[in-house]
């Protein structure tokens, strides 16, 4: 597929509008229009942001959902929200979000809502930019469902939401969604102490209904709640296993880690297009052009120009708006430099 040099891209998520927080808080004090018309105006902020920063890739800013992964289990029959399993005061860490038990066999006879969330942003964006849709992978989505007699462990629940998945792709596709990542995150966290063989079987088996059909790729991060990681920080675990993920592009989070083990990006490169995370999503500072264009220069000592990408390190709901967007503009700026001067 056509791969613009130095292609601009995102993740998936943008902030939530303030007023969206406020009006997610008092849901009954509104009807299903009221709430139509608010879903689509936020989805209408998160657009504006992203075209007026002139990325080339942009998403819906996934408004509609209350966490990358979390709000699918609203989809999913066969389970029930356990409160009791998560600590709800002190520092943020990863076990204050939301857990669920498994109540029965888990299926999704109406699909996870990913198709609709792209029809909407179909309607409403203008065109020019690539619609770009992001969902979580069956790993990581069984991630917060606890294991019970029916599902012995995260393995077995992967294995049950993994045709949901595949299905939920193969309906994007029809859809006409030509964009796709794959969100597995927990596997580039965990790929330290598991079997990376196995995740790399998983990851195939869920994405083959669509290889070939659309630009496919897989984001690996290494966790954002609160700006806080959760995983073991380092690329060396994934190889080279990793390199045999049927995709089309690995997105790699680089710059909250200070580029460190830059040079790995090289055997991503000889077989994927590589996007490179080079805004640090959990830092508030914001990075200039020039800042930019110099993450960039080090990215093509490793990644020809017409192969790379360039992203936030991850989803941006955890950063505010108003510095999403100054970080959006100033990575386009400074990519668009570079682009022209090849």
């Amino acid at each position: 597929m056509n791969h613009i040099p130095i292609r601009t891209t995102v993740i998936g998520s943008y902030p939530f509008p303030g007023w969206l927080e406020f009006a997610t808080q008092h849901l009954d004090q509104f009807g299903a229009a009221d709430i139509e018309e608010m879903i689509e105006d936020a989805v209408i902020a998160a657009i504006h942001d992203q075209v007026t920063a002139g990325l080339d890739v942009i998403t819906d800013g996934e408004q509609t959902r209350l966490d990358f992964n979390l709000s699918f289990y609203g989809f999913i029959k066969g389970i029930e929200r356990n409160e009791k399993e998560t600590r709800k005061f002190g520092p943020p860490a990863h076990d204050q979000r939301g857990k669920h038990n498994i109540v029965d066999k888990l299926q999704a006879p109406s699909g996870l809502g990913a198709v609709k969330e792209f029809e909407r942003l179909k309607k409403l964006a203008p065109s020019g930019p690539t619609l770009k849709a992001s969902v979580p992978g069956p790993y990581t989505l069984s991630g917060r469902l606890l294991p019970n007699k029916l599902y012995k462990d995260r393995y077995e629940i992967t294995e049950a939401l993994l045709p949901m998945i595949s299905s939920e792709l193969e309906s994007l596709v029809k859809a006409g969604c030509m964009e796709i990542t794959v969100d597995e995150p927990s596997m580039s966290c965990y790929a330290y102490k598991e079997d990376t063989k196995k995740f790399v079987d998983i990851f195939n088996r869920t994405v083959k209904p669509i290889v070939g059909k659309c630009n496919l790729s897989t984001h690996l991060c290494f966790g954002n709640f609160k700006g806080r990681p959760v995983g073991y920080r380092s690329i060396k675990p994934m190889l080279p296993d990793f390199l045999d993920m049927n995709v089309n592009e690995v997105h790699i989070e680089m710059a909250n880690r200070e580029f460190a083990e830059i040079e790995l990006l090289k055997p991503f490169a000889e077989k994927m297009n590589v996007a490179v995370g080079i805004i640090d999503v959990k830092n508030y500072y914001i990075e200039s052009v020039d800042d930019v264009v110099g993450r960039i220069k080090r990215c093509l000592e490793f990644v020809p120009a017409e192969k790379l990408s360039v992203a936030p390190d991850c989803g941006l709901s955890q950063t505010a708006r108003w510095a999403s967007r100054q970080k959006l503009m100033n990575m386009v700026k400074g990519a668009k430099k570079l682009r022209e001067s090849l």
